[in-house]
């Protein structure tokens, strides 16, 4: 888990050249009450309609949106759809957008009509024939002028005729030159063009019409893959396999299945793009293929839960990571303050609050959810064994630090917990620097211990409501009494 938390810190470093087919998605929403007396066909009432950019614009957005920073070189015609999507990727900062014009085709339009959240009929506007040979060469010398400044190349091929034979060969051997590694996610059936590659993306049924051979099992995948490195096209294929996730297969034989992560599924348009950026954006920064590949998964797990064609950011995929890795249980405060920058990193504000929290009852879970709300995460202050000795008197407490700790980490609204020694947390708050202070609203703004350190920084303190008749000190004395009677 850190060692994939370090990875996604060097995404803001990494710089992909993403040359390929781009193309615009057009959403266009509405209602559908009746269907036509006309033909049995809804009838939809549009309401409003989305441009999103799409193909391998769609790859270089969900680079920018990770956090990496995206050359883009495609092909766009002259009309509606390629100001449109000029417009959009202009919209993305970290995406630099390098589009040659081709007066003698249409820029590609996808327009999908969703009626009540299902989509009910998809038009293409597109020309799949080879790019004419200026154009051709003008995108070329683009790529080539933009090696310089790339860490990885992604070739995202979606059959429109900007990656022709020529392109592709052409391409691959100047970013090989370059020294710089080759991603490709391909849509041709033979992948035969695509030699030289470094990292080649099939899905498994472009590798089941690329290898002749059914790619369901594990072990089908593998020899379908083993089958395509012995032709020399690429070093590694990584494999996306929808519900079955990813597989890992290399030249030196070795083979890694990773399942998916998708916790439920709204829409696949554009998780290959998602996959592919997180892919290339994680080895850019350096990751070995397996950690980029979790990162991928973790990526495409996400963005299939979204509608429409979506992209993911790198805070994203760390709360995901925190959930499906356990990875709050950490009560070290050198521990907590090194997750504490990486959230910060990610942009993520980071909320504080502490107590004994020896037996939890409802208004503890009230003063915790309230916490939670005012920020991204929530870090809380557990007092040590002694700590509570000290301020609660003998017999205390009940349950021990580490007892406690575990059911507050076991919280959903807790994402991390710090144990202390001291009897206040004013050293803790100095060294976490929260955003947000909270504590009970028994307490008064000028008695909270570090809301003068947190208000300095610029931050907030927030006073949650309280539950009432709720005590662990009364909770204690009355099985006591009860004990006595």
């Amino acid at each position: 888990m850190s060692d994939l938390l370090g990875v996604l810190e060097s995404f803001s470093r990494a710089r992909v050249l993403v040359l390929g087919d781009v193309m615009l998605d057009r959403f266009v929403y509405g209602s559908v009450e009746r269907m036509s007396p006309e033909a049995p066909v809804p009838v939809m009432t549009p309401e409003h309609t989305s441009d999103v950019p799409g193909g391998a614009a769609n790859v270089a957005r969900n680079v920018a949106d990770l956090g990496g920073h995206a050359i883009l070189i495609g092909v766009m015609g002259v009309d509606e759809a390629g100001e449109r999507l000029r417009a959009r990727l202009a919209e993305a900062p970290a995406l630099q957008a390098q589009l040659v014009v081709d007066r003698t085709r249409p820029t590609t339009l996808k327009t999908r009509y969703i009626g009540d959240r299902q989509q009910i009929l998809r038009t293409d506007v597109e020309s799949k024939a080879p790019l004419p040979e200026s154009v051709a060469a003008a995108a070329l010398a683009q790529f080539r002028a933009a090696l310089a400044e790339a860490d990885i190349v992604v070739l995202s091929d979606y059959a429109k005729g900007v990656l022709c034979d020529a392109v592709v060969g052409e391409a691959i051997a100047s970013a090989r030159a370059a020294g710089k590694p080759v991603l490709v996610d391909p849509k041709s059936r033979s992948f035969l063009k695509y030699k030289g590659t470094t990292v080649l993306t099939p899905n498994r049924h472009e590798l089941q019409n690329a290898c002749g051979r059914e790619c369901s099992t594990d072990e089908q995948v593998v020899a379908g893959a083993r089958e395509i490195l012995a032709q020399g096209i690429c070093d590694t294929l990584v494999v996306t396999r929808g519900k079955d996730g990813m597989s890992i297969v290399g030249v030196d034989g070795t083979a890694t299945h990773i399942k998916a992560q998708a916790s439920e599924v709204y829409e696949v348009s554009g998780a290959g793009d998602t996959a592919v950026a997180a892919l290339a954006v994680a080895l850019a920064g350096g990751a070995d293929i397996e950690a980029a590949v979790n990162l991928a998964n973790t990526a495409a797990g996400i963005v299939v839960g979204k509608f429409g064609v979506a992209t993911v950011t790198a805070a994203e995929i760390v709360a995901q990571l925190d959930d499906a890795h356990s990875s709050r249980v950490r009560f070290a405060l050198n521990t907590v303050q090194r997750q504490v920058q990486r959230w910060r990193q990610l942009g993520l504000r980071v909320a504080f609050t502490n107590g004994c929290f020896d037996l939890l009852h409802p208004g503890h879970l009230s003063l915790l959810s309230q916490a939670r709300q005012t920020a991204d995460r929530l870090v809380v202050g557990l007092n040590s064994d002694l700590s509570v000795r000290r301020l609660k008197g003998a017999g205390r407490p009940v349950q021990t630090a580490m007892a406690r700790a575990m059911v507050l980490t076991s919280l959903k609204s807790v994402d991390a917990v710090v144990i202390f020694e001291e009897d206040t947390p004013r050293t803790l708050i100095a060294a976490l620097e929260p955003d947000v202070l909270v504590k009970g609203a028994d307490y008064t703004l000028d008695s909270v211990v570090g809301a003068d350190i947190v208000l300095a920084r610029g931050g907030k303190v927030v006073l949650a409501e309280l539950v009432p008749s709720q005590s662990t000190t009364n909770t204690i004395q009355r099985i006591a009494s009860s004990g006595n009677a």
